[in-house]
């Protein structure tokens, strides 16, 4: 019992990191090749090979992810390699098998909704890949060896190399294409951002009262949310005065407020999005004493 609950968050994991790559897959088999669109990363490279010489995209994506697992098991270690090994096979086998499947099914010949369709598919497949805490490979590892070795930023880089695959594609495309292809990266990378930070995003309340004592009982007992007491000082009076701090939930910042105000009305409140929250009362339950 106690090896199955070891071994059900990795199972877990396992499943995500298959799901989005299968995702990832989908999205370019149904979108993205059909459109004839030009996207970064492996898939990018891919196309400008398959365009040069012929060269199925799915067997370059899988020789490709291979080399790249080799240099990131080189430069990076054991662990980064072993969280990134299902991702270099799993979204090649993944492409091979929806060609296969699908054949040349097309679901519309409207650019625009491929090129939205793929940023969703490929930002909602990158973004559960991520959150499963793993690697999706390929052109993920050049700027994380980029960054140990030259302390180069990962987001530097990888934009920089983005548009070197949009650029080498742009040869042998038309200038519309090629703007299809920057909105598509735009597309994906905006559904990312969203994705890893979604669920994890609070409210963060700090509150200056006269009556700081009663606002901190109402906050604990009546919100059951946790309170900071901030020793401060006035900047006018040079008063000492503490500042209340609670970390809450998005959706309970109106009784916060209607609590704070019906106590104080003369209260000062600064009220902030914070985009990750961990510990007591959120990652971890609660504990009363």
């Amino acid at each position: 019992m106690n090896r199955w609950k070891r071994l059900w968050p990795f199972f877990c994991s396992l499943c995500l990191v298959i799901g989005g790559n299968v995702l990832y897959a989908l999205a370019v088999k149904l979108f993205l090749l059909p459109a004839g669109l030009i996207t970064g990363g492996t898939t990018g490279i891919a196309l400008i090979v398959n365009h040069l010489a012929g060269v199925p995209i799915s067997l370059f994506v899988l020789a490709f992810n291979v080399v790249m697992l080799g240099a990131g098991f080189l430069f990076l270690g054991k662990q980064f390699a072993v969280t990134t090994i299902v991702s270099t096979f799993a979204y090649p086998a993944a492409l091979e098998m929806f060609n296969q499947l699908l054949g040349d099914l097309v679901l519309t010949e409207d650019i625009f909704l491929c090129t939205l369709f793929s940023g969703l598919g490929i930002g909602l497949a990158l973004g559960i890949v991520i959150r499963a805490g793993a690697s999706t490979g390929g052109m993920d590892i050049p700027p994380l060896v980029l960054n140990r070795y030259f302390k180069i930023p990962v987001s530097v880089s990888l934009y920089v190399f983005d548009l070197c695959i949009l650029l080498g594609q742009a040869f042998f495309q038309q200038a519309e294409t090629v703007l299809y292809g920057i909105f598509l990266v735009l597309v994906y990378t905006v559904v990312l951002d969203r994705l890893i930070l979604m669920g994890s995003t609070k409210t963060e309340v700090k509150v200056i009262s006269r009556r700081p004592d009663q606002v901190r009982e109402a906050i604990l007992h009546q919100m059951d949310r946790g309170v900071t007491v901030l020793e401060a000082e006035g900047g006018y009076l040079r008063e000492n005065m503490p500042v209340l701090l609670s970390v809450i939930s998005n959706r309970e910042l109106p009784a916060v407020e209607r609590i704070i105000h019906n106590i104080d009305p003369e209260s000062f409140l600064i009220v902030s999005r914070v985009t990750e929250v961990r510990g007591r009362g959120f990652s971890m339950k609660k504990e009363y004493r």
